[in-house]
Parts: C-alpha cells; structure tokens; sequence
C-alpha cells in the first residue's frame, strides 16, 4: 500500500491510496472462508460447498467491503498522521468514482478530493473598535413587567362584555361559499386574545362581545403569529395554508384576568416569603432583575457584533467549490445545485465563525473543565427548582447527582460545554477589547439590534 498527497492549492489536495492485491487478499480470503463455512447450499453438506460457488454468489461483494474498510482506517490514520485540518470529509475524485472493474482489477488506485481549513491568525481582534451598550432600565419598563407579574399571579372572571384587554372563549365553524357552516368542515373551540387581533376592525368589534354573538372572522388576524392562528382552529402550519374560507366564531364566554394587588401575599410568591417588605423594594428587584436581562441582551449583540468584525476582517477564504459538493453529498435529503448555492453564503459564514472562534480558545488557553461543567449544571438546576417553588440547592449532593445524569446525555452536554466556552470568550472579549460603552434606553437598543439584522 502507498498513500501519498498531492497539493492542488493551499485549501484543496488529492489523497491517493495505492492498493495492491496483497494488501486485501488474506482478509477476503478469511471471510470467504466464513461464508463457505456457513453456507446452505442444496446438493451440498454444511461447509462443503466449493469455493468457486461461493466466490460466485458473494466474491464481488466481499472484495468491496473489505477494500472499502482498509481505506477507511487508512484514510483516517494518514490524515491523522498528517495532522491535515479538513474541512468536511473525504471525497472520492468525480473522474475516478465509476471507472473500477470489481470483477477483473485485482491493483487499485482511489484518489480522494479534500478541503483544508485556511491558516490564519486572531492578532487583529485587540484592534477592533466595537461599541458595548449599557441599556437604561426605564420606570415604564419596571411599571410593564411588574404587570405582566401581577396578571401571571392574577384570578380569571368572566364578565358579561369583553374589554379591549380580554379573552373571548368560542369555537370556530368554517364557512361554504355562501356564508353558511360548512358540512364537514373544521369545527375548533380555542380562544381569541382581543389585543392581538392584527385587524384592527375585528378588535375594535370583540369590544363588548357577550355570549352567542357571532362574528366572521379570518384566523390569519387572530394573531401575528402563524402558529397561534393555526392553533386557532385546530390545524397545522402546513394546513392553514390551503385554507381559503372565512370561519363563524361564536362566543362562548369571556375570561378577563383580574391583577394580583401589588402586596405582601404577590411580593412572598415571587421572591419568597419575606425577602420583599413593600412596593418601593419590589421595584428596586424587578429593576435589577431587568437589568440582568438587558445585560444578557447586551452581551448577545457585542458577541454578534465582534463575529461580524472578524469575519469581515480576517476574509477567510474556504475551498468552495469542494464545500458545496461535500454539503450536496453529505444531505440526507437530495439537494440541487441552486439550492446549494442560495444558502451557501450562510453555510460560509458560520463556518468561518467557527474557525474564528475555535481559534480565540486555542490561541488564548481558554478551556472549560468537567468539573465546571457540573457545577454550571447545579447552577441551572437550582435555578428551576427556584422557579418551580422546591427547595433547590438544598441537597448538594442529590444536586450533583442529578446533574451527572443530565450530562450523561451527549446532546446536553454539549450544549452545556458550548454555553460554557461561550461564557468565558464573551469575558475575554469584556477584558481584553478595547470597548466603547454608550449608554441607551431599551427601546434605542431594540433599534439597534434590528437594523443589526
């Protein structure tokens, strides 16, 4: 066997694996001694078969997969040995895949096309100029969550008349052509959130909606969302559509939820009993609580934005073309050559970020240890026992426990060691950038972070 790398430029190469019959044989020979061994064949005793029968029935198909299975390992060890940063995998020569005799060719030559990652380095990150927001928690902003609070922690009444803030309870009928309930149609019993009706007719006519009355009503304005509108009468995404009637919504009742009062009973069922005395100290939590949020916030756009910097910046440059056929073959659905192409520029980005970023951690020593990742995971156990009114963090050692069985499973942990990684690369940011912090109000911010996209 001889494996040699031909170099086509500094991003493609071509592996070519030489194989001659000596470097399989013995390995055929051992599992065509096997299926003569077991064989059933009529006229012949149990592993009496002759091996011309044999070689017959099963030659070719062996030849193949022990072959395939020497270049596997072989592929993988020179790559391996080479120590080649491959983007994607091998992939066999176009001109070369379809031109072997299995049945005649005893010496082969396979020739694999692959794509290598780009050398760069990560100096220019000290000299980006990235702004970091400090967003403003505003009164309004408190007075709104604390709202939303006090309706979370609210009781429901179903008054006579609905109110521009209610919820009318009633099913959905679909129309024929003529106005009438159609037979057979969709028949749903959902619910309508008069504020996010998007028509602004149909919500101004729920106003005041009582028991039995009717209305005509498209699902499509029930919401904004197309999920909720579904949702509405009962169908899925992909139903709705095909759906081209206009639905009777009778109602059946009105839910009006009634604000908790801002008092010790909702202070105790939010932060616990006694950590909260009176209103003024409810508003200093919720403030630095939505301060915490809106430092997340800024967090995720100084990330997307230094992303944005250093792929405009370093302009990496990938093999492409070997790209977009490895991205067509390696799909497990069929995809076209536009298809390829239209979402190739995407596919490109976020492969350079990837590079980019795995570079930031090699390169400035950043690593997260198992023992890290346990003790984050308690952290975020403890945190949904919180929500969830249990005692968590009580019981260290069931809570380390618990959190070894979530990372047992290789999905959450990597998602874990992800979340970690880019914990630390956003503190490294936050050390070692020369950041310009500007202070903003939170609707300025959401402003920003829009037109970012």
């Amino acid at each position: 066997m001889n494996i040699t790398k031909e170099k086509v430029d500094d991003l493609n190469a071509i592996i070519k694996i030489q194989l001659d019959q000596a470097d399989y044989q013995e390995n055929v020979d051992n599992v065509m001694r096997k299926h003569r061994k077991n064989a059933n064949i009529p006229g012949f005793r149990k592993g009496h078969v002759p091996m011309g029968i044999i070689k017959k029935q099963v030659g070719v198909s062996v030849i193949v997969e022990e072959i395939n299975k020497i270049l596997s390992e072989s592929l993988q060890n020179f790559i391996k040995a080479e120590d080649l940063n491959l983007l994607g995998n091998p992939l066999p020569k176009l001109d070369e895949k379809h031109s072997i005799d299995w049945v005649n060719q005893k010496d082969f030559v396979f020739s694999y096309e692959i794509g290598i990652a780009p050398e760069f380095n990560v100096d220019v990150v000290s000299k980006l100029k990235v702004d970091y927001y400090k967003i403003k928690v505003a009164d309004k902003d408190v007075d709104k969550y604390i709202s939303d609070v006090a309706k979370r922690y609210g009781k429901m009444s179903n008054p006579d008349a609905a109110q521009a803030d209610d919820m009318v309870f009633g099913k959905f009928e679909e129309l024929d052509g003529e106005g009438n309930v159609k037979e057979g149609g969709i028949s749903h019993t959902s619910v309508i959130i008069i504020e996010a009706v998007t028509d602004k007719k149909v919500q101004k006519s729920l106003v005041g909606a009582k028991t039995n009355d009717t209305y005509e009503i498209d699902p499509r304005v029930v919401s904004a969302n197309p999920q909720d509108q579904a949702a509405a009468i009962g169908v899925d995404g992909a139903a709705l559509e095909t759906i081209i009637s206009k639905f009777k919504f009778t109602v059946d009742k009105i839910n009006k939820i009634i604000p908790a009062e801002l008092d010790q009973e909702l202070f105790d069922k939010v932060y616990g009993s006694g950590v909260i005395s009176d209103v003024k100290e409810f508003r200093a939590k919720v403030s630095e609580e939505l301060g915490k949020g809106l430092s997340t916030d800024a967090d995720r756009k100084l990330k997307v934005d230094i992303q944005d910097e250093l792929i405009k910046k370093l302009k990496l440059k990938l093999p492409d073309t070997f790209l977009k056929r490895w991205i067509r073959e390696s799909n497990e659905k069929p995809l076209t050559l536009e298809q390829v192409e239209a979402e190739y520029d995407n596919y490109s980005k976020g492969l350079q970020w990837q590079l980019i970023e795995n570079k930031l951690i090699q390169s400035n020593g950043i690593k997260v240890t198992p023992e890290e990742v346990v003790e984050h995971t308690k952290g975020l156990l403890a945190q949904q026992m919180a929500g969830m009114g249990l005692p968590g963090g009580t019981n260290d050692e069931e809570l380390t426990e618990t959190a070894n069985r979530v990372l047992q499973n290789e999905e959450e942990a990597r998602n874990l060691y992800m979340m970690m990684y880019d914990a630390k690369l956003t503190d490294y940011y936050k050390s070692n950038l020369k950041l310009k912090e500007k202070e903003v109000t939170y609707e300025a911010f959401v402003k920003l972070a829009y037109n970012k996209k």
